[in-house]
């Protein structure tokens, strides 16, 4: 079980808008939302009798509550930390995206892939999110940009405070874009607020057409998505047209970009949109 959110938080909420914006914008999303919750249970017993058989007391309730509680206590700090971190970035001129998708689809080739092309044009950062190993930080090092692995260890996501964290030393003076590739997972990444101006959902055409219905909060959240492994598409028996109406569907004019980082098939497109983005 994730230590941060216990795996069950992350459809409390759907953060970001529904229009990717060439620009870098602060949004605080630090909003605590405060329940009082206490129930007064006077049960008066005026009989006495062995309480050796099973009865409902309202705990599984009163449990379930004080749980909410928690997990709406711990995404505002989250949020108050997230909300730092934006106002840290949008200071230093710097545009962040936070990169979600689900295990092998494809973000560390996208990664390796764009920052070669970017190298010499924009400064460019990278923090890189998995339960262990530094693999993707060893793949994305010598492709000229700072590179930070972080070993979540039980957490399936990244928050906030990991973030925070690494900032003044992946992100020196003159960064443009920092790029966070998060934990693989399409579920409780999404609920959680890192202070990127923009998160981007990955879908691999091996993954099946309609996982945007299966997983809408990730997909209405983020503001930008791309179709990864295009490459594959003959080979498959996917539909391209489902899998755009599907995302649609969840978020109505949400920007889609359509590569193959492995040929380079619509690169020119992301790599154009980031320098317009990076400003």
């Amino acid at each position: 079980m994730c230590k941060d959110c216990g795996c069950e938080s992350a459809n409390a909420r759907a953060t970001g808008h529904g229009h990717p914006h060439p620009h870098p914008h602060p949004h605080d999303h630090a909003h605590p939302h405060p329940h009082d919750h206490a129930h007064a249970h006077d049960h008066p017993h005026d009989h006495d009798h062995a309480h050796d058989h099973d009865h409902p007391h309202g705990h599984a309730a009163e449990d379930g509550l004080r749980r909410i509680e928690m997990e709406r206590s711990l995404l505002a700090r989250n949020d108050e930390i997230a909300a730092r971190n934006r106002a840290w970035l949008t200071s230093r001129g710097i545009v962040a995206l936070n990169l979600i998708s689900s295990p092998g689809s494809g973000k560390t080739r996208l990664l390796e892939r764009t920052l070669d092309l970017l190298r010499g044009r924009l400064a460019c950062a990278v923090v890189t999110g998995d339960l262990q190993t530094d693999n993707d930080a060893r793949r994305l090092a010598d492709r000229g940009a700072p590179v930070r692995q972080i070993e979540t260890r039980s957490s399936c996501h990244l928050n906030a405070g990991h973030l925070r964290d690494v900032l003044p030393e992946v992100a020196p003076p003159g960064t443009r874009l920092l790029f966070i590739e998060n934990v693989g997972n399409l579920v409780c990444p999404a609920a959680f607020d890192l202070g990127e101006h923009f998160k981007v959902a990955l879908l691999s055409v091996t993954e099946g057409e309609d996982k945007p219905l299966k997983y809408p909060t990730l997909f209405s959240a983020a503001q930008i998505a791309i179709l990864t492994k295009t490459d594959l598409i003959p080979a498959l028996d996917w539909n391209l047209a489902e899998c755009r109406k599907a995302l649609q569907a969840v978020h109505p004019g949400m920007f889609v970009f359509e590569l193959s980082a492995k040929t380079g098939a619509g690169m020119d497109g992301w790599i154009d949109y980031l320098v317009r983005l990076a400003g």
